[in-house]
């Protein structure tokens, strides 16, 4: 069970580097600017993975301050989506971040069809 809970206009951007979970918020904002050629106070969720991938830091700018959601696994790991390795970044919708959140296999995912209006 999760308490977070992630507006949908809201974009998620994945770090696909190594994090080190002891950077807090000047550090991430750091890897936001440097490493992802984004501005931390967009308004965006930043989501940075460790080595071991068995910590997961969510960094959101709230117009007053920022937020960090930090979570530790105490088994398993995070998955990352599979992607070109010279990728800084991927963008995520909310769900794929929520299946990561809750270490549901993103290859196993199917999708069933639905409407989606153009434009």
């Amino acid at each position: 069970m999760s308490l977070l809970s992630l507006a949908s206009h809201l974009q998620f951007y994945l770090f696909m580097g190594n994090a080190d979970m002891r950077r807090t918020f000047e550090g991430l904002c750091g890897l936001v600017r440097n490493e992802m050629n984004q501005d931390p106070m967009n308004h965006q969720v930043y989501i940075f993975i460790n080595k071991r991938r068995n910590q997961v830091k969510l960094l959101l700018w709230e117009g007053d301050g920022f937020c960090i959601y930090h979570k530790r696994l105490e088994a398993g790991t995070f998955e990352r989506p599979v992607t070109d390795e010279n990728k800084k970044q991927v963008t995520l919708t909310r769900m794929k971040l929520q299946m990561i959140l809750q270490g549901i296999k993103l290859e196993s995912v199917v999708y069933r069809k639905r409407y989606q209006q153009n434009g």
